[in-house]
């Protein structure tokens, strides 16, 4: 296994896993009822291929296997630029389905390296892709000298959390994203305790 920084042409297969993390009832919850998976995965695709979005190749640590084809990603970005980076994806959702999402809730902050989408393709689970791009995302982080790199997940994916948990990850306050309650995880990587 290799990681290694995206390229612009993997965007339709990032753009797939992206949706994998975000899980499809969120995905359907961005499309609205009028509009379809498939508008969604072409908007996301347009998104991760472009420069100026949170969901950006810019952004993207993928995992490759040994045919050199994507098992994995980790899309991660400074929290200080949230709001800079998501207007591409609240204009994105306005012009393909006609609704407003500019004033979502954050979901990380200044002094965070985020982790915006962590998955794997299913047939490569269970191989330790995920704890290696994690690993690859905190070397991400202090490379960019943040102070810690934090996530969300799914109250309802333990599974989820046990791995981030096994990496270093702690607990730091309840969330919510995209109607779910989450759970918000950080490690801290100036004194090593959870923030």
């Amino acid at each position: 296994m290799n990681i290694r920084n995206a390229k612009p042409d993997e965007a339709r297969q990032i753009a797939r896993l992206i949706m994998t993390a975000m899980n499809y009832d969120c995905c359907r919850y961005f499309t609205g009822p009028d509009h379809t998976l498939q508008e969604f995965e072409d908007m996301m695709a347009q998104l991760v291929a472009g420069d100026c979005s949170q969901y950006s190749y810019r952004n993207t640590l993928v995992a490759t296997d040994a045919a050199g084809q994507v098992a994995g990603i980790s899309v991660s970005y400074d929290g200080a630029r949230l709001h800079s980076l998501r207007r591409a994806f609240a204009e994105a959702a306005r012009e393909a389905f006609g609704r407003d999402f500019s004033a979502m809730d954050d979901e990380t902050q200044a002094g965070e390296l985020y982790i915006d989408s962590l998955a794997v393709r299913p047939e490569c689970r269970r191989r330790g892709v995920a704890t290696a791009l994690l690993r690859a995302t905190i070397a991400k982080a202090r490379r960019l000298q943040l102070p810690a790199v934090g996530l969300l997940v799914d109250q309802g994916n333990p599974a989820a959390e046990r791995l981030y948990c096994s990496v270093g990850f702690g607990y730091a306050n309840d969330a919510a994203w995209g109607g779910h309650p989450m759970r918000h995880l950080v490690i801290n990587l100036v004194d090593g305790k959870h923030i």
